[in-house]
């Protein structure tokens, strides 16, 4: 079989499961025009439609069915036994793509740019930010960095954070308008920023604990929002309270007094953030790499 039939074949592959153009460019890192080429391609030498094509869609057709059926397994098994040979590498090589919100990447993968390219030169790390719903697998991502609570059952993780403490947090002039909560229930009366579970989409409770006692309290409020910097900068402006993680920023805040932090007895401790890929996917050496630089000394979170 020659390369380019080879190229054809992979590129079918990726469009097939992926169901996007897009997204299967993204996965080979490729643009969509190189893709659809070599889908033409590959069914002018079958002489057979492989894909279904609209606007909006793509799907394989039933002659694309069997061709994915009894080929994706060969090219799956290929790409592990590559992988195996990499794992012998003095060094890995080849790109990664990880999905990470921005408070996540500045305190995890900021701190080791430098250490990671310096002792991996080989390795292109490309960290996308987004705050909100991204499905890692559809969008092409190798691996993500979510809180453990918004990663799926079927997921590896690995954490790479300590714990951290949730915070609730308003401003000065908030509290000029209303009284500072006292217990976690006064938080009915008060106009609270929501946000989405990544996993389930569901507005998250605000969670607290207190000599052992945890309440589980749905908020409401004029905002859902899924940045933590959009939230803080709501806080700031005195919209609502806020309901975020405890750290040296936020405290600066405090300390300048441009927020107050409430109900602060009541505040829980969480897992910190957590590195996860699909759990049926070969490892790569480049993310394994990655986990030994990144990983927290702790017990896998999964």
């Amino acid at each position: 079989m020659r390369t380019n039939e080879l190229g054809e074949l992979t590129a079918f592959i990726a469009v097939a499961e992926e169901k996007s153009f897009r997204r299967a460019a993204a996965r080979l890192n490729l643009t969509a025009s190189t893709l659809s080429h070599s889908l033409r391609a590959l069914e002018e030498r079958l002489g057979v439609r492989l894909l279904n094509r609209t606007t909006r869609t793509v799907s394989p057709t039933a002659a694309g069915q069997l061709l994915l059926a009894q080929i994706a397994p060969a090219f799956s098994a290929i790409a592990s036994a590559v992988e195996d040979v990499n794992a012998f590498r003095q060094h890995p090589h080849g790109s990664l793509r990880i999905n990470a919100p921005r408070i996540a990447a500045q305190r995890v993968f900021t701190p080791i740019f430098q250490q990671f390219a310096r002792d991996y030169p080989d390795v292109t790390l490309e960290v996308a930010l987004n705050d909100g719903f991204v499905d890692i697998v559809k969008e092409g991502f190798d691996a993500g960095v979510r809180l453990r609570s918004d990663v799926q059952q079927d997921m590896n993780a690995v954490r790479v954070t300590p714990d951290f403490t949730a915070a609730v947090y308003g401003s000065p002039a908030y509290f000029r308008r209303f009284p500072p909560p006292v217990i976690p229930q006064d938080l009915h009366q008060h106009l609270c920023i929501g946000r989405r579970e990544i996993a389930s989409g569901a507005l998250y409770r605000w969670q607290f604990e207190k000599e052992g006692k945890q309440l589980a309290i749905p908020v409401r409020g004029p905002l859902v929002l899924d940045t933590v910097d959009m939230m803080i900068d709501v806080a700031l402006r005195g919209i609502g309270l806020v309901y975020v993680d405890d750290n040296e920023e936020n405290r600066q805040h405090v300390t300048e007094g441009r927020l107050v932090r409430v109900l602060e007895t009541w505040s829980p401790s969480f897992p910190g953030f957590c590195l996860y890929f699909p759990g049926h996917r070969q490892i790569s050496a480049a993310l394994k790499a990655l986990i030994e630089v990144i990983r927290v000394d702790s017990e896998p979170a999964s």
